[in-house]
């Protein structure tokens, strides 16, 4: 017990004489929960429409101008050449070219259907398949609108109508700061806890120490504990430093308690920090550290659930966010934060985080070699 707290005097000291490993710490998560939701929206607005109309009828300007009244479409060119469309659509200065036939209004009246042509730059597919949705609905609701007027029985209309009343629970105004802000949270931990526990071992070894404590009565557990729990304590200070400012620069106020939040917090940083630390056993120096962990990282985030649903994933990708400790993270916060879920609530979640950190920490151990 002794040499453990020997190791853990010797740790926060060595942590709070290097400045810039408190910077690493406490300032750039800070900065970047303020700036990253703010470039993370998954609202499309201001996609860029091309009009070619052919007709230039009362119906035809009746549709661009709904099209246009929305906060989601800007009109760049009305024109009524395809070919000149086509060059803003190549040199990226159109997302949608909206193509009105010679006879819309005439096909409208006189046989009830008309057909309009969509072209869509797909380079940026997101932008291109939602704004794509987007115009589809604006131009179905024309069409609503078009055959109302056009209903010559006031007293019973001889189409059925369906009217959808819609709730958003948990998020009712669908502000998607909310649902990001938690998981980018997530992410900030998870980076600053693997990488700084992945370069601690390492530097140990390029500095020549790691042979000094080598030749010590210090047992590996020992050692492993005394390198994990001092970014386990400041752990909880990057997660308190996101909470205020989640709560001062966006309002979010968990609903549920912030002691599950905690408890949580403190499992999942032993599964994260044992992972940091099973990196650090197998590299030799830190840039080996920092680019091994770079991509265990990007391979957790990005197959985490925090910018592209699970359940849209391919098969062998929702296996794999099975044994993704980020994943449990990023739901659990999402859950406590927006629909107010207990310890009960995620108890699977806990169980599942809580052997992942005896898999790491335990391979942690056994792999690190202590030679006399």
């Amino acid at each position: 017990m002794r040499a453990l707290l020997i190791l853990l005097e010797k740790e926060f000291r060595q942590i709070f004489r290097n400045p810039a490993i408190l910077r690493m710490m406490f300032m750039m998560p800070a900065v970047q929960l303020l700036i990253m939701p703010l470039a993370a929206d998954y609202e499309i607005k201001n996609v860029k429409v091309c009009v070619v109309d052919y007709d230039h009828s009362t119906y035809s300007q009746n549709l661009i101008n709904k099209i246009t009244s929305t906060d989601y479409f800007t009109l760049i060119d009305y024109t009524d050449s395809y070919e000149k469309a086509l060059t803003h659509v190549e040199h990226d200065e159109a997302d949608l070219i909206l193509q009105i036939p010679p006879d819309f209004e005439k096909d409208i009246v006189r046989e009830d259907r008309a057909e309009l042509f969509l072209a869509i730059n797909a380079i940026n597919g997101v932008k291109a398949n939602l704004g794509g949705a987007y115009l589809r609905s604006v131009i179905n609701d024309f069409n609503r609108e078009v055959r109302l007027q056009w209903l010559q029985l006031p007293r019973q209309n001889p189409e059925p109508v369906i009217e959808i009343a819609s709730i958003n629970w948990f998020n009712p105004l669908m502000n998607y700061r909310f649902f990001m802000v938690p998981g980018i949270l997530v992410i900030l931990i998870t980076l600053v806890g693997a990488f700084l526990t992945a370069l601690n071992i390492v530097k140990e070894k390029e500095i020549g120490t790691i042979e000094q404590i080598n030749v010590t009565p210090i047992r590996k557990y020992q050692f492993i504990l005394g390198k994990l729990i001092p970014f386990w304590v400041l752990g909880f200070v990057v997660l308190t430093i996101g909470l205020l400012i989640s709560r001062i620069a966006y309002g979010i106020v968990p609903l549920g308690s912030l002691l599950t939040i905690y408890i949580f917090t403190g499992v999942y940083l032993i599964s994260i920090l044992g992972l940091g630390l099973l990196v650090s056993t197998f590299a030799n120096t830190q840039q080996q550290a920092m680019l091994l962990s770079f991509f265990m990282m990007m391979i957790f985030i990005l197959l985490g659930g925090l910018y592209t649903s699970i359940d849209s994933m391919p098969q062998w990708a929702q296996t794999f966010t099975k044994f993704n400790p980020v994943t449990y993270f990023i739901e659990v916060m999402r859950m406590v934060v927006l629909k107010g879920s207990s310890l009960y609530d995620i108890r699977l979640h806990l169980l599942k985080v809580l052997f992942f950190g005896l898999i790491f920490n335990g391979l942690a151990v056994w792999n690190y070699r202590k030679r006399s």
